[in-house]
């Protein structure tokens, strides 16, 4: 076996998924994933700091995402149309294909205290990002800051809501519906 192998992360990521679909995420070992990749548990360490960072090893990447869509979007638009056109974006390149892989990664996420602790990290990562975002495109601090949050909730919700229906519609299409309420909300037009 080469000491340098090109797609060790990419090994290790699926020998990690595997595992932790098999036997659970507090069953699994870091020897056990590199065994599995066919590599040492030194190499697992080159890629990662621990089991979890497995599952969120993308994160590290999200601010500079959420800056490069931010950033194309219109000056002009309003905060909510960022919104829309930002999650439009994400959910139609980021997120293509990507079906199978959430639905896995949100069953092993689910089947642990610590995980769940850790994807709220990711959505204030998400926040503390967008909320940056709006913060460069002039808007005063309370508004870039409830406008992030707002965002993310709307991510969150259409996503989990994408995944309950297996994909069964698009996820822009949950993305508008989610902002749709957001707005009857904000503005009162719910009945009661």
């Amino acid at each position: 076996m080469g000491r340098w192998m090109p797609d060790a992360g990419e090994r290790l990521e699926r020998a990690a998924f595997e595992l932790f679909a098999e036997q659970g995420f507090a069953e699994t070992t870091v020897p056990q994933i590199a065994e599995r990749a066919g590599l040492t548990t030194r190499s697992f360490f080159r890629y990662y700091s621990d089991k979890r960072e497995v599952l969120f090893g993308f994160d590290e990447h999200l601010p500079e995402i959420i800056a490069g869509i931010m950033a194309e979007a219109d000056p002009t638009l309003s905060p909510m149309d960022v919104i829309r056109q930002s999650l439009d974006t994400v959910a139609t390149t980021q997120l293509a294909g990507q079906l199978d892989y959430l639905l896995a990664h949100r069953q092993i996420v689910d089947s642990d205290d610590g995980l769940r602790e850790r994807s709220l990290r990711k959505q204030a990562i998400m926040t503390e990002a967008i909320e940056q975002g709006f913060r460069q495109r002039g808007l005063p601090d309370l508004t870039a800051t409830l406008s992030a949050h707002l965002a993310v909730a709307v991510f969150a919700v259409s996503v989990d809501r994408w995944l309950e229906l297996r994909g069964e519609r698009p996820l822009t299409e949950l993305v508008h519906e989610a902002l749709d309420s957001v707005r009857a909300v904000a503005s009162g037009s719910l009945g009661q």
